[in-house]
């Protein structure tokens, strides 16, 4: 065996070494979410702290809320405000025509002397609306002292008459105000219980035939069903029910007027109920009484 074998075989003297153990640190679930967000870890405890203040701030204030305590600051800070100078000293009113603007102004004044805070719009708007003629308002605050009140007035576009009552109507039907006789304005009257309700069907149908419409001065409606037009020449014109079906007879009979011309020639009475025949009655001196335009009498 030759020396370099014997220096090979020799055991090492002493204790063997012992390796070193390596500690694996364990990463929680919430820190790999943190790594994983594009935020640092310093802006999300921020964030964290903010939350927690406001959830605090919401808790105080719905304490505070509830006790009562919130409404008396807020009374009190109004009254600081109207002794400072912002309580409401005029009140400026536009869009009046045909309604007491002196109404509006009682009503609106009630505010008067209030702090502006203190003003309840909602409140004063309900009141403003009351009135029949009022179909819209808009109430603002001018600081330091001034309320503005912008009407939006309903337009009367025909009387409406029933059991004997005038009333003025807008186009939805809403009934304005109560009239007289001696009152009625140049305008459509219409006949009938709950008339007022279809007058935009009214309206609807005499869109089909406009050379006619503004010879049109009143109509009937007839058993909750349809409707007898008057002219301006005294002349009654009986439509049948449904509306497309009185549609179609009101322009067949705008077309015959405009061929030969029907409307002021002495007829007091035309019936279109029937589909097939046109009926018209002349006055009653006339010695032919009732005739037919189209067919014989049924």
């Amino acid at each position: 065996m030759t020396a370099t074998q014997r220096r090979t075989n020799r055991k090492p003297k002493g204790k063997p070494r012992k390796q070193a153990r390596r500690t694996v640190k364990q990463v929680s679930i919430f820190d790999k979410m943190l790594r994983a967000m594009p935020v640092t870890e310093a802006q999300v405890q921020k964030g964290l702290t903010i939350a927690l203040v406001a959830v605090f701030i919401l808790g105080a204030y719905s304490v505070a809320h509830y006790s009562g305590i919130n409404e008396r600051i807020k009374t009190e800070v109004a009254a600081a405000v109207g002794k400072a100078g912002f309580e409401v000293k005029r009140v400026e009113v536009s869009g009046v025509n045909r309604i007491d603007e002196l109404k509006v102004y009682e009503i609106t004044l009630a505010q008067k002397d209030r702090s502006m805070m203190l003003v309840d719009i909602d409140a004063v708007r309900d009141d403003l609306l009351a009135d029949g003629w009022i179909k819209d308002v808009r109430i603002s605050r001018r600081l330091p002292d001034t309320l503005v009140v912008d009407i939006v007035e309903r337009e009367p576009v025909a009387v409406w008459q029933n059991q004997g009552q005038l009333s003025l109507i807008d186009k939805t039907g809403y009934p304005l105000e109560k009239i007289s006789k001696e009152e009625i304005p140049d305008l459509p009257v219409i006949v009938g219980k709950k008339a007022n309700l279809k007058f935009a069907q009214l309206n609807s149908l005499l869109d089909v035939a406009p050379a006619l419409r503004p010879m049109v001065t009143g109509a009937t409606w007839v058993g909750n069903r349809r409707w007898d037009l008057e002219f301006d020449s005294g002349e009654t014109l009986a439509l049948p029910e449904g509306e497309q079906t009185a549609s179609a007879a009101l322009l067949n009979f705008a077309r015959m007027d405009g061929v030969n011309r029907l409307l002021g020639r002495g007829v007091v009475h035309f019936d279109l109920r029937d589909a097939e025949r046109a009926y018209l009655r002349m006055p009653p001196k006339s010695a032919a009484g009732d005739q037919i335009a189209d067919g014989p009498e049924s």
